[in-house]
C-alpha cells in the first residue's frame, strides 16, 4: 500500500490544504468528506507550505482558513504546490478599495 501523507484542511470550504510533513512529488494525501478524495502531489510541498486540493483558476481567490488569502496568478492544477510564485495577497495593499 502506497503511503499517505499528513495535511491539515482548516475549512470544508478551503481550496488548499497544509502539509504537516514534506511531501514528494507523486505522494498522495487523502481527505474525507462526504466521499474521501485522494490527490497526487505535482510536485514536493515542504512541511507548513500549501497544497490545492482541487484546480484553482487563474485570478479566483485561493481559500485557507475558510477566507481569501489571495488570488492565483496562474491556473493551478489540483496537488499543485501554492505559494508566492501563484499566489498574490491582497492583505495590506493600499492601492485595493
Amino acid at each position: 500500500m502506497e503511503r499517505e501523507y499528513r495535511v491539515l484542511l482548516i475549512d470544508r470550504d478551503d481550496n488548499v490544504a497544509t502539509a504537516l510533513e514534506e511531501i514528494p512529488a507523486g505522494g498522495c494525501f487523502s481527505l474525507q468528506g462526504e466521499k474521501i478524495k485522494r490527490i497526487v502531489c505535482v510536485q514536493r510541498i515542504k512541511f507548513g507550505h500549501k497544497v490545492a486540493v482541487k484546480a484553482i483558476k487563474k485570478g479566483s481567490p485561493v481559500v485557507k482558513y475558510g477566507q481569501p488569502i489571495g488570488l492565483a496568478t496562474v491556473d493551478i492544477a489540483e496537488g499543485e504546490h501554492v505559494h508566492i510564485h501563484n499566489v498574490e495577497s491582497q492583505r495590506g495593499r493600499g492601492d485595493l478599495q
